[in-house]
Order: structure tokens, then C-alpha cells, then sequence
């Protein structure tokens, strides 16, 4: 058995003991090598699509079609937007740059925040501008606010029962009984997809405006929710720059583990879990461990 097949066995025994299904991949930035399993298999992103939004958005900026320091109404009064963080709570409406409302919706997933940039740059033009970048497999299709309209929404005194609808009612081929889980209707996309983007963000010499790409990072390296890789990526000697993206049963990560030696690891760890709880410590605790475990092999590999 190789290397390789012994970590990606150890992955899925990882994944399965937590109840979850996986789609992961991990890149060495530096030499192009990569290990994973799944990481072709489009799957719905919740608020990863955060990060191409992000992309879009600043590079129009930078192109002087938006301004950045212009004023963006966010009101969390919307009825399709319940919850949340940020000025998703807000008692009313307020104004703030847009370039801090990128802010809001990269490191804090402001859900407010990122449909008032889907306002401005379509979900069709953000899929357009990845496919222009060469990145494939990626489909922004709806603001996020689609998907807010859920059996979670539906069912609030009954969790659980929406998490075991979620997880029974998935099909072989991507499909899904919840609209918002079915890979042919939902913003969906592969482990591959988002690690290429991750490598072009990251890249010294690739297409993106360096502004551009470095505002981008240093927004992923300010995000807030650091319950699932960052506790087994990040250190003294290591710092760890990601998205989150939750819905329902999903929970994902995906991001950039940057070594005090200069190595750069891009990791996507893309989560399905067969428990009908909201609340799953053993699963977020899991997808670390499963991203330690890829970057780690890659690691070896460089000795």
C-alpha cells in the first residue's frame, strides 16, 4: 500500500466514525502535488461562493466600475434573510462602504452584506469570470439568500427533523428532495474547482491583479469561524486563511495554510453528514483532522 492510500484510508475512517461523507483535496502551491478523494464530485457550496463574489466585486473596484468607498445599503429587514451574523442582526438599516461590506461577507459570512454585492455583480457574472480565469466546475446560480428557504426555516422547533430530511433525501447522481441541496440547482462545485481558485488567489504570476488577489487573502485570513481546520493547520509557525460555508447537513472549508518556510498548502475538505443534529463538535473536529492528515502527507513528501 502506498503512502497516499494509507492516509486516504485513514481519511475515510476519519469521516466515516464522525458520520460524515467527504470530498477533500490538498495542494502543495509549491511543487503542484495534491492528494484526496472525491474532489471531482460537484457539491453544494453554501457560502463558499463567498470568496468568487469577493473576487469579482474587488476586481470591478479596481477596474473603477464600482466605488469602494462608496455607500451600500444592508437591511437585515428581509424577510429571506433570518439570522445570521453581522448586520444580519442589525435593528435597522445602515449604510457602510463596499468595500467594508466585502469585509462583512468574506470574514464574518454576512449574509445581508453578500446579497447587497450580488445586487451589484450577478451570480451569472461571477460563474462567467471564473470560467474566463479557467476555473471549472464552479456555478454560482443564486444570491445566498436562496437559501434561506429551507426545511430548517420551515421546521424551527423541530431541528433534527430537518437535518434527517436533509440527510435522507439525496440522491446517487446529485440530486436532492431540498432544493438547495440538489448539485443541479443549488451554487455548486467541486473540491478541484475551489482549490484551483485558491491557487490562482495565491499565485505570484496568474491572472488576478496582485491587489486584487492580496485583498482577497488578507480577507479569508480574517475570518471568524475557526471551529473546523484552523485548530489542526494553524501555529505559531503557520498561519491558515479559509472560507467556511454551512447549510443544513453541509459543512465545509477551504483555504491556504502558509508555513513560516515559505510552503503553501491550498486544502478544500467538503462535508456531508448522515446525523440528524445541528450541533456536531465530533464532525468539525473530524474535517480538521482529515485536512492535518493531507497536508501532513504532503508534507512528507517534500523531505
Amino acid at each position: 500500500m502506498t503512502g497516499a492510500e494509507r492516509v486516504l484510508r485513514a481519511v475515510a475512517q476519519d469521516l466515516d466514525d464522525a458520520g460524515l461523507t467527504g470530498w477533500c483535496l490538498a495542494r502543495d502551491l509549491g511543487t503542484g502535488e495534491e492528494v484526496g478523494t472525491g474532489a471531482d464530485v460537484p457539491v453544494p457550496l453554501a457560502s463558499l461562493v463567498k470568496v468568487p463574489l469577493a473576487l469579482c466585486v474587488l476586481e470591478r473596484v479596481d477596474a473603477g466600475d464600482l466605488d469602494g468607498a462608496g455607500p451600500l445599503l444592508l437591511d437585515a429587514r428581509d424577510a429571506s434573510l433570518p439570522g445570521g451574523v453581522g448586520s444580519s442582526r442589525f435593528a435597522h438599516p445602515a449604510r457602510v462602504a463596499l468595500e467594508d461590506a466585502v469585509y462583512l461577507s468574506v470574514a464574518l459570512s454576512d449574509n445581508v452584506a453578500t446579497d447587497a454585492l450580488f445586487a451589484l455583480v450577478t451570480p451569472e457574472e461571477v460563474t462567467a469570470r471564473l470560467v474566463a480565469l479557467g476555473v471549472r466546475d464552479l456555478d454560482v446560480r443564486h444570491p445566498i439568500g436562496d437559501l434561506s428557504r429551507t426545511p430548517a426555516e420551515a421546521l424551527p422547533e423541530d431541528p433534527d427533523l430537518a437535518h434527517a430530511l436533509a440527510a435522507a433525501g439525496g440522491t446517487a447522481g446529485g440530486g436532492h428532495r431540498v432544493r438547495q441541496l440538489d448539485t443541479s440547482r443549488s451554487s455548486a462545485g467541486t473540491a478541484r474547482a475551489i482549490v484551483d481558485l485558491l491557487a490562482l488567489l495565491w499565485s505570484q504570476d496568474g491572472p488576478v491583479v496582485p491587489e486584487v488577489a492580496a485583498h482577497v487573502r488578507r480577507l479569508m485570513g480574517e475570518n471568524v469561524h475557526r471551529q473546523r481546520l484552523w485548530p489542526d493547520l494553524a501555529s505559531d509557525a503557520a498561519t491558515w486563511s479559509s472560507k467556511t460555508g454551512t447549510l443544513l447537513n453541509l459543512r465545509h472549508e477551504a483555504g491556504v495554510v502558509e508555513h513560516a518556510g515559505g510552503e503553501r498548502y491550498a486544502v478544500a475538505v467538503l462535508t456531508e453528514s448522515r446525523v440528524a443534529a445541528a450541533v456536531q463538535p465530533a464532525a468539525e473536529a473530524a474535517m480538521g483532522q482529515v485536512g492535518r492528515r493531507l497536508r501532513d502527507h504532503l508534507r512528507a513528501g517534500r523531505a
